[in-house]
């Protein structure tokens, strides 16, 4: 058969649903190939989005989501996104197409070394160069985006390679099963639980598999020790549980650090340093265990005593099983932190002033999108707002990205998760600066018939950048812009636009867009002007009295 179909039947043999980028003419065998592909092609109108999309159908599936796109400043268009899903754990393949490599006439003309540029964004990238070695080469990006820790692959399939004969077929998965955790090990981890007196769970980014998930549940109901959950841990146990004692949201200082700061034995599950540190260790300090696939990558602020390394979820079986809960333990503190922060939560919630309060905005949106919904967050300084405020019942009912933390991704993950489940109701929070960075993708969603509401919190402004400014005690420079009339705007690509002009008005809006079929745009202005007094001031003034 010819190389082109030959990788086409190697992702069909994956299990591949959709390719999504931007095909170019170095594509046009493979994109030959695909038209009589089970596969569906989701043609976007930037390669960014089309990485953002796909890393988010990883996240979502723990299968590999695949992008296409062509060479040159085609391929260059995924590094926002290959950093993306290699940063934050998404299993993701990037395929790009290239010039011929045996005879070519033009010189080069649009040639990158793309291979070599994606080396340190990747897990694995390499260009192919016989049709034979296609299997192979696509069975190895697969293993190795999928495998923990997941992140992103990329193959190059040249014109000509694409263009040739080959008798090859693709290769079957193996068998594989991920190693357990030395028994010493978890009964070292026992020992310290049962000699503790203030033990606390430390939920990170690592621990967001199902298995893995339903460990930690029967864990903190049988063992009755608190929880915090780091910002890409969100929902991995429901965060309604009477033992959440938050989410860390800011660096330091708010209400969950208390917590963490009383503790004398942190049992720290799925730590990833790519996530802002949720607590920083001292020498002679709180004795730590770290519950990893993968042993700890020691640094000044994080070097854990004891270590269980393995399948996390198997390894917080066999912890359930030998933890006895203790008499000497003692909560108490850890309630006082999470009477207060729930009490700090509930403020402003009612809050009738417009522009929009940033309280009231995740509330709201809380109480509309329901215990099964999914909001996806672009990054801005409401994503704060959001990890605090909005409890999270179920995982990855949250996308937000704390890892490369990139403008641009909301819409596309929005778009992913919606074809992922079609049938919940999934909500696209962007700020406005980054939903521009990516707007254009309203048009492939109309195109996919999608029912979606993207909701655009409007300050005219970086508005992140502008709360860290006013923290620093520097002048409001440099920071304002000017936006388009959202409304005009989504209405131009077929979507259906509206604008909130009070409070009381943006949860009955979503509430009836949720109902109606398409693509929604809500332009909802925010009030940001209290970021710095709340969350620099009030928060830690709070919770130092506790």
């Amino acid at each position: 058969m010819k190389a082109s179909d030959l990788f086409v039947r190697s992702l069909e043999n994956e299990g591949v649903e959709y390719i999504f980028g931007i095909p170019g003419e170095e594509n046009l065998d493979l994109l030959d190939s695909l038209s009589r592909s089970r596969i569906k092609l989701v043609l976007t109108r930037h390669e960014q989005a089309a990485g953002f999309m796909a890393a988010t159908y990883g996240r979502l599936t723990g299968k590999a989501g695949v992008c296409m796109s062509t060479l040159g400043p085609g391929a260059t268009n995924f590094v926002t996104s290959a950093a993306y899903a290699q940063l934050g754990g998404m299993p993701m393949m990037m395929i790009t197409g290239q010039k011929p490599i045996k005879t070519s006439k033009q010189g080069q003309f649009q040639i990158v070394d793309i291979v070599d540029t994606m080396r340190p964004l990747t897990k694995y990238t390499q260009q192919i160069v016989s049709g034979n070695n296609i299997p192979s080469r696509v069975r190895e990006a697969i293993r190795r985006a999928e495998e923990e820790r997941p992140g992103a692959t990329h193959l190059e399939l040249p014109e000509d390679i694409a263009a040739e004969e080959t008798d090859e077929l693709p290769l079957a998965a193996s068998l594989a099963r991920r190693p357990t955790a030395e028994d010493k090990a978890v009964r070292a981890a026992v020992e310290l639980i049962h000699k503790s007196k203030h033990p606390v769970l430390v939920v990170g980014a690592a621990a967001n598999r199902k298995l893995t998930c339903r460990m930690l549940r029967d864990f903190v109901a049988h063992t009755g020790i608190p929880f915090v959950t780091t910002q890409m841990g969100k929902g991995v146990v429901d965060e309604r549980d009477d033992k959440f004692l938050g989410n860390a949201a800011l660096s330091a200082g708010d209400f969950v650090h208390r917590a963490i700061e009383h503790a004398d034995l942190i049992i720290n599950v799925g730590h990833d340093v790519i996530e802002k540190p949720p607590f920083f260790m001292q020498a002679g300090g709180v004795q730590v265990i770290h519950v990893n696939f993968f042993s700890a990558q020691v640094d000044p602020v994080y070097f854990p005593q004891t270590e269980v390394i393995g399948d996390i979820a198997n390894s917080i079986w066999q912890m359930k099983e030998q933890v006895d809960p203790q008499s000497h333990w003692d909560f108490s503190y850890f309630e006082k932190v999470r009477t207060a922060g729930e009490a700090h939560y509930h403020q402003g919630t009612e809050d009738d002033r417009f522009p929009v309060y940033p309280q009231r905005l995740v509330a709201d949106v809380r109480r509309v999108t329901e215990g099964k919904g999914i909001i996806a967050l672009d990054n801005g300084v409401y994503k704060i707002w959001f990890a605090r405020n909005y409890k999270a019942h179920s995982p990855n009912t949250v996308l937000l990205d704390n890892a490369l933390a990139t403008m641009g991704a909301g819409l596309p993950s929005a778009m992913a998760a919606k074809l992922v489940f079609p049938e919940r109701q999934v909500v696209a929070i962007c700020g406005d600066g980054g939903f521009m960075m990516n707007s254009q993708e309203l048009e492939t969603a109309v195109r996919l018939d999608l029912d979606l509401v993207v909701l655009i919190l409007r300050d005219d402004a970086y508005g992140m950048i502008k709360w860290k400014q006013a923290h620093m005690g520097f002048d409001d420079f440099g920071l304002d812009y000017g936006n388009p009339d959202f409304v005009k705007y989504a209405e131009s690509y077929g979507a259906q636009g509206h604008r909130v002009e009070r409070a009381q008005e943006l949860a009955p809006l979503i509430t009836e867009c949720h109902g109606k079929s398409g693509v929604h745009v809500i332009d909802v202005p925010v009030d940001y002007s209290e970021n710095d007094r709340i969350l620099n001031q009030e928060i830690q003034e709070l919770s130092q009295k506790l």
